[in-house]
């Protein structure tokens, strides 16, 4: 991974699309005794999500489980393009663009396994966690140095608003 390439494809990027289990989330499922299924989010990757659509940078989600959960999440941070159920995850980003006007340059996708890799080689910023998958890091053109659900979207977040120039004004209103 080069980071000035990196950083330069960072610069075009308008839509980031996340995955959930082991990107937002640290990919563990917990299941209580009545069944009900349990996950973790990590609030500095919801902080980093919303730096991102105040700066003008729009947020989907692909993921390859459907959950409630998730769709409160996406709910409470303003995320309104989701697709839930998909392996195949290519053909659901081609989905979520038909009614858009953005270019693969302009999309960066952060995913950690083997069904986030077509997406991966094909966005313009292919992303992932520092945990990820071997095979997926290779492919990768930016890692991340914290693990999936424990601030890798932030610190996503973060290198896209700092190769654009907006981390500043971002993080105005906090100082």
């Amino acid at each position: 991974m080069n980071l000035a390439n990196s950083q330069l494809a960072a610069q075009k990027i308008r839509l980031l699309v996340l995955d959930v289990d082991g990107v937002l989330t640290d990919g563990s499922i917990y299941y209580s005794n009545s069944g009900d299924e349990l996950k973790a989010f990590n609030i500095q990757d919801g902080l980093g999500i919303k730096l991102l659509q105040g700066a003008g940078i729009e947020v989907a989600i692909i993921t390859g489980r459907s959950s409630n959960l998730l769709s409160r999440r996406s709910d409470e941070l303003g995320i309104s393009r989701v697709i839930q159920g998909r392996e195949d995850k290519l053909s659901a980003l081609n989905e979520l663009l038909a009614d858009s006007t953005y270019s693969f340059d302009e999309i960066a996708y952060m995913g950690d396994d083997l069904p986030d890799l077509a997406v991966i080689r094909r966005v313009g910023l292919g992303m992932t966690v520092a945990n990820a998958n071997p095979t997926v890091a290779e492919h990768a053109r930016w890692q991340s140095r914290r693990d999936g659900g424990r601030g890798a979207v932030r610190e996503a977040a973060e290198f896209i608003l700092k190769a654009q120039d907006k981390f500043a004004q971002a993080i105005e209103p906090f100082l």
